[in-house]
């Protein structure tokens, strides 16, 4: 059977993340940010979308 994928709304997205909701909106807005799914005027985020976003923008220091 097929794992059914876990979905985020706006408000359990800015807690994960730590990016306001007013930003998540300003990034639908301009197209940009995590990708979303909307459901009528429902917006959620699917996990995996969360974690490439998260991977997208991760930053490694290089060795000393």
């Amino acid at each position: 059977m097929e794992k059914i994928p876990q979905y985020y709304t706006e408000k359990q997205v800015a807690q994960i993340t730590g990016i306001s909701r007013k930003t998540l909106q300003q990034h639908r807005w301009l197209n940009k940010g995590i990708a979303y799914s909307r459901l009528g005027r429902t917006i959620r985020y699917e996990h995996s979308d969360i974690l490439t976003f998260m991977d997208g923008n991760r930053v490694e220091p290089e060795a000393a």
